[in-house]
């Protein structure tokens, strides 16, 4: 698996992502390539900023039984997977934006690199080591960004 803390690996995604365009077709499911966009920018907007109320008592723990280990594990993601709620994106949203958006988010967490994200608290699943971090941000871009064939 790639490392979102390589600086390499980052170009790599950044250059996956400027194959995109605001036209690129998906190959499966539902979403347009701005939702996609606007999709994965909800995981660093988790991470970045108070966007979204974390789950707590049962709910928080629920999350953590049944979701951690397929966000944070590393087996692939299923196509046409469910999701949780706050992922979903229903609106038209502007591609360049949330293109921008995304890269700077990758940007940043290459920047604050791995030793930023050690036993960091998840929105969700309590701290997670830097490399459940690493899979958490890779694995699903990766899975989007296949989804629109770059």
């Amino acid at each position: 698996m790639k490392n979102v803390f390589d600086k390499k690996d980052v170009s790599e995604l950044v250059l996956r992502i400027n194959n995109l365009n605001s036209d690129s077709p998906n190959l499966w499911g539902k979403m347009n390539v701005g939702q996609m966009m606007a999709h994965c920018n909800v995981a660093y907007d988790m991470t970045y900023t108070d966007k979204y109320r974390k789950p707590t008592g049962f709910k928080k723990f629920i999350i953590k039984l049944l979701a951690k280990n397929t966000v944070v594990g590393p087996k692939p993601y299923k196509r046409n997977g469910r999701t949780a709620p706050e992922f979903l994106i229903t609106d038209e949203r502007d591609f360049e934006s949330e293109k921008q958006k995304l890269v700077a988010y990758l940007e940043k967490t290459q920047q604050l690199g791995s030793a930023h994200f050690q036993n960091k608290e998840s929105h969700a699943f309590g701290p997670l080591t830097a490399q459940e971090w690493n899979v958490l941000f890779y694995k699903h871009l990766n899975h989007h960004l296949c989804q629109f064939n770059v």
